[in-house]
């Protein structure tokens, strides 16, 4: 036997944590890779290649630029031997929606905050089905509009570091006028913690001194908030 030869090892005879879509289930849709997620959409791959190998395949031929995927007709993407026509409608469809959300996320820039729950929409879907918590905050001009979101830090399951030094240099990069703060509890309690209170308190101190307003503190879990502004926490 050619000592160079890999023989093709079927998805389905892969440990369950590392077929993409059981992946997907247990640890979320963000520990998956471009081609993992590809090849969810593909579905299956050949008896010589799978799904993923193939994804893969098509990826390294466009640089993994998924822009210049997205801009291919089903007829250049059905050229790869693997995709057919359904396989490649899939793969347009997806990345249109992909094209799609993001101008829908770029129109919100810009928009007026007026409330906690425009807060909420503007960045509920970051935190959809995080397993870990991560740090966020929205940068705001002299008239409540949207300059941008940045997200400051990711953590694990309990706790993220939120340093008060980055957040501020975020917004004076920004000319940020105000801002809001906003982290997520992936335990599913809305409670703040003795940690969040403390956070909160030097954020608002901070900000006096730099002339930036600390407009409220968002806490999200399981598609819920709890705002410290609407209730007399800030």
């Amino acid at each position: 036997m050619n000592p160079h030869y890999k023989p093709h090892i079927p998805i389905t005879t892969w440990a369950e944590e590392d077929r993409p879509r059981e992946k997907l289930l247990l640890h979320g849709r963000r520990t998956l890779s471009d081609s993992e997620l590809i090849a969810i959409l593909i579905g299956s791959g050949s008896k010589n290649e799978s799904a993923v190998d193939l994804s893969k395949r098509i990826l390294n031929h466009y640089q993994n630029n998924l822009d210049a995927l997205g801009r291919l007709s089903v007829q250049e993407l059905s050229k790869f031997k693997g995709i057919g026509e359904a396989k490649a409608i899939s793969i347009i469809a997806a990345l249109e929606l992909g094209r799609r959300r993001k101008d829908a996320e770029n129109e919100q820039l810009h928009s007026k905050i007026t409330s906690s729950f425009d807060v909420y929409k503007l960045l509920s879907s970051h935190f959809f089905d995080l397993l870990h918590e991560e740090f966020w905050i929205v940068l705001l001009n002299r008239t409540n509009r949207v300059l941008s979101k940045v997200l400051i830090s990711k953590g694990g399951q309990s706790a993220t570091v939120s340093d008060p030094k980055i957040i501020f240099k975020s917004a004076l990069e920004h000319n940020a006028s105000s801002i809001v703060l906003a982290h997520n509890h992936p335990s599913g309690n809305l409670k703040p913690s003795s940690a969040d209170l403390q956070l909160t308190k030097k954020m608002v101190e901070g900000g006096k001194i730099l002339d930036i307003g600390v407009l409220d503190h968002l806490i999200f879990a399981e598609r819920k908030y709890f705002s410290f502004a609407d209730e007399g926490l800030m």
